[in-house]
């Protein structure tokens, strides 16, 4: 059983072409794998609309590439469906387009300003004229989950105690307690993100792989052999080994 995972990438095209690099290397010297993106593929970096394009290149072209859905897709796909829908777990003082979020630079990548003193209707008639149907119809379509034997990949988390086929899609998305802090064994190991963090941490039940790239951070890619972990690295592999 081997996969590779990569993190939240909110819109860092270079850091991806990167991350896909690394792990083109380390796949001549071990042999192929599922590449599974754990979801947050747009906001607050320079190049949301590159990163779909390159996601879905990859994917037209045969690569074995699985791609989940995270929570800023999720949002970005909601304004575009109805720029005054809110998402139920989202702050009811924040929108996607709060500089917060970062959905001013995903509008931005497709040639639309989304400045603060333009009204929210002609943003999103741009928005929803520039951004082309296959990325809409991409990002709509975005699976929640995946499983590979042992393995879970998934964007929040779940909800622990509530079987993996019930969990909701809210969890899935956003949750962060009291899945953070729950220690028990889930089962398969979870490979998750949307936490940011200085760097991937491995917890024993999880691994958080989200490495802060939404904020100027690396965008981290980890190979895994059962459960075994590796950071990959400019290098090689790193053991990537459950904190004590």
């Amino acid at each position: 059983m081997r996969a590779y995972a990569i993190g939240d990438i909110h819109g860092q095209l270079a850091l991806l072409k990167a991350a896909h690099d690394r792990i083109a290397t380390d796949m001549a010297r071990h042999g192929p794998a599922p590449v599974v993106h754990v979801g947050d593929l747009v906001d607050r970096g320079p190049d949301s609309r590159g990163v779909i394009d390159l996601l879905l290149e990859g994917q037209a072209a045969g690569q074995d590439w699985v791609v989940l859905k995270g929570n800023h897709d999720r949002l970005f796909t909601m304004f575009l469906n109805d720029p005054q829908a809110q998402d139920q777990r989202l702050r009811s003082d924040l929108s996607w387009l709060h500089p917060r979020l970062g959905g001013a630079e995903t509008l931005a990548s497709y040639g639309v300003r989304a400045a603060a003193d333009r009204p929210v209707a002609p943003v999103h008639a741009d928005g929803a004229a520039a951004v082309p149907a296959s990325h809409r119809a991409f990002l709509q379509a975005l699976p929640l989950m995946h499983r590979i034997g042992d393995l879970l990949f998934v964007h929040a988390g779940i909800r622990p105690g509530v079987a993996l086929d019930e969990q909701a899609e809210d969890d899935l998305l956003w949750i962060r307690q009291p899945f953070l802090d729950d220690g028990r064994d889930h089962g398969p190991l979870i490979v998750h993100g949307h936490t940011a963090l200085d760097a991937p941490t491995h917890y024993g039940n999880r691994i958080n792989i989200d490495s802060s790239a939404g904020y100027g951070g690396p965008l981290t890619t980890i190979a895994i052999e059962g459960r075994e972990v590796f950071l990959l690295t400019d290098t090689g592999r790193v053991p990537l080994r459950p904190q004590p």
